[in-house]
């Protein structure tokens, strides 16, 4: 049942992005930020397939997956700053999320604070329902705006390269992601570290 439900998922997004192109990466990205149950995964790893055939460009389409992203995060964004808890009620009634993931995407921004915009691209479930309580707690739109670009952008560059990598085999990658998403998150996060070693505190120790 759940196999079968992945699949049409799946064949639902190849038609897409076959049809629609760069135009259907924006698209479903935005969707999947949104709140829409489309999995990133599926798009950006058969986004990194095509790359390997020549059909797309890498960095345009990690640029135009991340962007979809912010687009989506934008309107979740809005809508919470606008009606505040109460966008809770509205989103529960449509079947977007429950209480226990609004709680969650609220315990992260109180922990984290507006950092975790960053950090909650990077993560399964939480990422999608995090720009619910920044907006609530109406912080600004421009860092918000910032980091979740920066995190999109980081998270659809992994998703890409790994697409790119596999070619033909994209498709086998896709029901193991969540297994792996923290250790793609540690990867990242040590990936940054030892840029920032490399990049700016050797030249200060210099």
């Amino acid at each position: 049942m759940f196999e079968e439900l992945i699949s049409s998922i799946s064949n639902l997004i190849l038609n897409i992005i076959g049809v629609l192109g760069y135009a259907g990466v924006f698209f479903l990205m935005l969707l999947e930020s949104a709140n829409i149950p489309v999995p990133s995964e599926i798009i950006m790893t058969f986004s990194g397939f095509l790359v390997s055939k020549g059909i797309f460009n890498f960095w345009l389409v990690v640029f135009i997956g991340a962007l979809g992203n912010l687009v989506g995060s934008l309107i979740n964004y809005g809508i919470a700053y606008r009606y505040g808890h109460k966008a809770e009620k509205i989103l529960s009634k449509l079947g977007l999320m429950n209480a226990d993931e609004f709680r969650l995407a609220e315990n992260w921004f109180k922990r984290f604070g507006l950092f975790s915009a960053f950090i909650a691209r990077l993560l399964p479930v939480v990422r999608t329902f995090i720009s619910f309580p920044a907006g609530i707690f109406k912080v600004s739109l421009w860092e918000f705006s910032i980091l979740t670009f920066a995190g999109s952008f980081l998270w659809s560059w992994v998703l890409t390269y790994l697409g790119y990598l596999a070619g033909e085999n994209w498709n086998f990658l896709s029901p193991y992601f969540h297994q792996f998403d923290f250790a793609i998150l540690i990867l990242i996060l040590v990936g940054l570290l030892w840029l920032i070693y490399h990049r700016i505190i050797k030249k200060m120790i210099r």
